[in-house]
């Protein structure tokens, strides 16, 4: 695929016995939006955080295969590396919650004991908070803590976060299911926004949020990538027979 960021050779991730993805080839493209699709346990999740190296943290997890960004092996990369240029943003908002919500701007630079000169911090603060669309918002409140902000905007500031480390590419974990229309309705225009600088790649459950802003759709089951193709394709054209019942509602 032309300007591929990333891209998984026989990706198979298992916890103890129970093998949750089988052997995943896939090509993800630059500056765009992709969207992993698929009923609860087909494995999307678990793909997004090998990316990130986040099974790492569980003992019994077994990752195999081989995931490239650029043509770099992440598992060969320092993990502080990949992790300032691979961003994750969760399901339900997690700002520090010892931290006022200028420090969590720059909490990736504060806990990778990276050392930034006052003006630097100021510009960093701002210029986040500005691409999340939180700056007008909470300018007067930096040093109120992170979880004084609603749901919402605990989720943009989380995105914040992310952005504020410069980083290439953004996961996405459900970002918006655990939040109310208005709040999902300004995160997924905010994503539409971000695409133009940043790779996105977001899990959801929410299909006509996948159909609003994605522009590459991956389909799984059961640990399986059943589909991959433009999101307008497999949106109105799907190619297996199980995209299609997933897609008008028959499963999930």
């Amino acid at each position: 695929m032309e300007g591929t960021i990333l891209r998984t050779e026989n990706l198979q991730i298992s916890f103890g016995d129970n093998k949750v993805v089988k052997g995943i080839n896939m090509e993800i493209a630059e500056k765009k939006v992709t969207a992993f699709m698929g009923p609860s346990g087909c494995g999307k999740t678990t793909i997004l955080r090998a990316i990130n190296r986040l099974h790492e943290l569980t003992p019994e997890a077994k990752v195999e295969g081989k995931i490239f960004m650029h043509n770099e092996d992440v598992y060969e990369m320092e993990a502080m590396t990949l992790r300032r240029r691979v961003g994750m943003v969760f399901q339900r908002p997690n700002p520090f919650p010892t931290m006022s919500i200028a420090e969590n701007v720059i909490s990736g630079f504060i806990l990778n004991g990276i050392k930034l000169k006052t003006q630097e911090k100021n510009e960093i603060i701002e210029d986040a908070l500005k691409k999340v669309a939180l700056w007008d918002e909470v300018k007067d409140y930096l040093k109120k803590k992170g979880t004084s902000l609603s749901g919402g905007q605990q989720q943009r500031l989380c995105l914040a976060r992310a952005v504020a480390m410069k980083p290439e590419v953004i996961l996405l974990d459900e970002p918006t299911s655990a939040l109310d229309p208005l709040s999902t309705a300004k995160i997924e225009d905010l994503l539409y926004e971000l695409k133009g600088n940043y790779t996105l790649v977001i899990v959801t459950h929410n299909m006509q949020q996948a159909a609003r802003i994605s522009d590459m759709t991956a389909f799984f089951y059961l640990g399986d990538l059943l589909e991959y193709d433009d999101t307008k394709k497999v949106f109105t054209n799907p190619k297996n027979e199980k995209t299609q019942n997933y897609i008008t509602g028959r499963f999930g």
